[in-house]
């Protein structure tokens, strides 16, 4: 946070859109195989000839003034006479300053942001970060609960990858927790409302995007919390709707199976998106929550 506001103050980048890179960065590279994982504080990565400029014949070059001529985008943040891409002040103040030459302000931001990227989805989601930085006012919102209290009548099992047969061959990209019909649905993390409606086989559902690039998927619900909205930044605990039967059919159809609560996981990585199994992330918030109401 220290080093957001920074940068910030020399640049005028604000401190939640800089924090919002970095942990899209960081999150990417955990999972993706052509890029090396994040080793320092800022988790942002420039590939050698981004750094040092794509015809520079060093592409470990450190010298600033040969980084400029040769096009680079590495520079000296911390006023040592080194332009380091090992350095995190140099490397958050060399994406900060990209971003300058486009403005300060959220607009211009998003545009260099998609020349940057060339992806709106890219684009879209580090946006979502920063709203929910910007609206806590700080970056440590990193507490999960679990998708329905943990004291109603409910039961779950792992059922990922399992087939599904209605709509077409498919497989079962989730976790059922069975519950009561109208048992709150709340959101499980820190994110950003990015979906919201009708889905012929999830029925009434919700998309809630993470800081962590996770995406949330909430189905077959009752109905939707009031004034909840697409946009919305919500937070661990937060009711977002009911546990319900809705789906496989047109909009309103309802009571083909019990009612329960489809809860999917899935990770972008900046390329594409896919799902995982939710069940241990699921097993794990039970266990934390019950273990932090213990402890009041």
């Amino acid at each position: 946070m220290k080093l957001y506001k920074k940068v910030e103050t020399v640049t005028q980048i604000p401190w939640y859109y800089l924090a919002a890179i970095d942990q899209y960065e960081r999150s990417i590279r955990q999972v993706r195989r052509d890029l090396p994982k994040p080793d320092s504080v800022i988790g942002i990565y420039f590939r050698p000839e981004e750094w040092s400029g794509l015809t520079n014949p060093n592409p470990l070059e450190e010298n600033p003034a040969t980084i400029q001529f040769f096009d680079g985008k590495g520079v000296d943040g911390d006023g040592d006479g080194k332009a380091s891409a090992k350095n995190d002040e140099d490397v958050l103040y060399a994406f900060a300053k990209y971003l300058l030459s486009y403005g300060v302000d959220h607009d211009n931001i998003k545009i260099g942001l998609w020349n940057y990227y060339h992806r709106d989805k890219t684009v879209s989601i580090i946006a979502g970060k920063a709203k929910i930085y910007r609206h806590f006012g700080r970056i440590d919102l990193d507490t999960q609960v679990f998708p329905v209290p943990i004291r109603s009548n409910h039961s779950y099992r792992s059922t990922w990858g399992s087939a599904r047969g209605w709509g077409g061959r498919r497989i079962h990209e989730g976790t059922d927790i069975f519950a009561g019909y109208g048992v709150p649905v709340r959101a499980t993390n820190y994110g950003i409302v990015e979906m919201k409606g009708w889905n012929k086989f999830g029925g009434w559902r919700i998309g809630i995007r993470d800081i962590n690039n996770t995406y949330h998927y909430f189905a077959h619900l009752s109905g939707f919390a009031k004034d909840l909205k697409i946009g919305q930044v919500v937070e661990p605990g937060m009711v977002i709707g009911g546990v319900g039967s809705s789906g496989y059919g047109p909009p309103g159809t309802s009571g083909k199976f019990p009612p329960h609560l489809h809860y999917g996981m899935y990770k972008d990585n900046g390329v594409t998106e896919w799902s995982f199994d939710p069940y241990p992330h699921l097993a794990k918030w039970k266990r934390m929550e019950r273990m932090n109401a213990r402890k009041k």
